[in-house]
């Protein structure tokens, strides 16, 4: 197993230097899901709830919150992302789908910033659809694959 990045020699956390790493085309893809009733998931495809269309929101939350991981994730480098799309699916009978992919040409990869749209744009469809339904759950998030730099081609089995 790799050693932890994010700690020095005496275990001090640390922000990883990567400005001798040479800048690379990027990509990283994630995914997740937020379950709730049938009814709710009819309400949202419908855009029948009243603070508006859930799925759009979600998505410029989603697309907000990648480019603000740097400031979110405490060790994470900020990165100019060259594009960020978010994704949205009804998945009957109860899911809505989630995937989104961040892209760059820089020395550090976007995992993070993959993952951390997918989070928001989660958290947004609970906040939104909330009032009529507590029962709603946020699926597993996680990283489906990556492209780019050192460690290479990743694609989740």
């Amino acid at each position: 197993m790799a050693e932890l990045t994010h700690f020095d020699d005496a275990g001090a956390a640390r922000m990883v230097d990567v400005s001798g790493k040479e800048a690379t085309s990027r990509m990283a893809r994630a995914s997740g899901w937020v379950r709730m009733a049938p009814a709710t998931l009819a309400l949202v495809s419908d855009r029948r709830l009243a603070k508006g269309d859930v799925l759009e929101v979600a998505r410029l939350a989603g697309i907000m919150a990648a480019k603000r991981t740097g400031e979110l994730i405490p060790l994470c480098h900020p990165l100019g992302l060259d594009a960020v799309e978010v994704r949205l699916a009804a998945a009957p009978p109860d899911r809505v789908a989630i995937e989104a992919i961040a892209r760059l040409v820089g020395r550090t990869g976007v995992e993070m910033e993959a993952l951390t749209a997918v989070s928001v744009a989660a958290l947004t469809i609970y906040d939104m659809c909330k009032a009529v339904d507590r029962e709603m759950e946020i699926g597993p998030i996680r990283l489906e694959e990556k492209a780019g730099g050192r460690s290479g081609h990743y694609v989740r089995r």
